[in-house]
């Protein structure tokens, strides 16, 4: 029998209290774009279909964080999801440029090492944000655009497709519409996803097929480090989505981050500052994700609406579309 039975007790409490102090803090957000998404145009079926894939993507990326993986792992797994899914801005379901081919973008970053991968333009990469993972962990570069990018990627092993994969009736009717009307560009959706893992460490990881009826070789905000995407352990990890041209014009997601570290906000308020003050007296629409080391997110936007999510310790995904 040990001399102090109570002691060792009391050290085992301890060390379970801080195994679910730590389990407690992990934490995914996911969006799934922002723009108009007003009741009038959703079916009762296509909303359910929506809030069934937020769901599914949260639940992959949790169940990375729930088994003690990071949140660089689980960013990636949850945006693979949606990239895979045609209902979404990305990947398989990513919109036609004016020319009627599909470029593609996507970023994610460490917020522990402050590490980040992107790629632009790309077209046969099946799942951009991988790529992006590639770049950043076996190149020693942030960013590769078009032919460059899609070669590496190739080297790297990744799934090449034929750009028809990336064909879809409902973009190539979006285009058509955009065309007849002979208009600009409209912001149209981006996915993404920020996470914070057991060790309080952050990521963020953002993809997107870009704008409707967007000239050849137009890059947005999403492969642009610090404007829809960033990542850094001393204040929070930021995906965005809307009108791309503002978001980098406006560094909107380095902003959030400076305005807790420089001004000591939370998440909530620096993230409301951002997209529902400066961005939005610019003109620029749209949203962001945003999360802290100790788990606190917000999720604000100035669109009719954002699909958006999140899920923490209880393992309930709980998903919203409207205000």
């Amino acid at each position: 029998m040990p001399k102090h039975p109570m002691l060792i007790l009391a050290a085992l409490f301890l060390t379970v209290a801080i195994e679910a102090q730590e389990s407690k803090k992990a934490m995914l957000v996911v969006h799934g774009g922002a723009g108009t998404i007003t009741r009038s145009s959703m079916t009762p079926e296509m909303e359910k279909e929506y809030r069934t894939s937020l769901e599914t993507a949260l639940r992959t990326g949790y169940a990375i964080l729930a088994r003690g993986g990071t949140s660089l792992d689980a960013v990636e797994a949850t945006v693979r999801v949606l990239e895979d899914n045609p209902l979404f801005n990305a990947g398989k379901g990513a919109v036609f440029t004016h020319e009627g081919r599909n470029e593609l973008d996507a970023s994610i970053m460490d917020g522990k090492t402050k590490k980040a991968g992107a790629v632009a333009a790309v077209s046969i990469i099946k799942n951009p944000i991988s790529a992006a993972r590639a770049v950043m962990d076996k190149s020693p570069h942030v960013m590769m655009a078009g032919r460059g990018a899609e070669l590496f990627a190739t080297k790297m092993g990744l799934e090449i497709v034929d750009p028809s994969y990336f064909w879809t009736e409902r973009r190539w009717k979006a285009l058509q519409k955009e065309l007849q009307k002979e208009s600009q560009a409209k912001p149209i959706g981006t996915v993404g996803a920020v996470a914070v893992d057991r060790d309080g460490n952050l990521a963020a990881a953002t993809s997107t097929g870009g704008m409707t009826n967007k000239q050849f070789g137009r890059v947005g905000d999403t492969p642009i480090i610090g404007a829809g995407n960033f990542a850094e352990n001393e204040s929070c990890a930021v995906s965005g989505t809307g009108h791309g041209e503002y978001f980098i014009r406006w560094t909107v997601a380095y902003d959030i981050a400076a305005l807790m570290k420089y001004r000591g906000m939370t998440v909530q308020a620096a993230a409301d500052e951002v997209v529902n003050k400066k961005l939005k007296a610019a003109g620029g629409e749209g949203g962001v994700i945003a999360i802290d080391a100790k788990g606190n997110f917000a999720m604000p936007f100035n669109s009719d609406g954002m699909y958006r999510g999140y899920i923490g310790a209880d393992g309930v995904a709980r998903v919203s579309i409207y205000r």
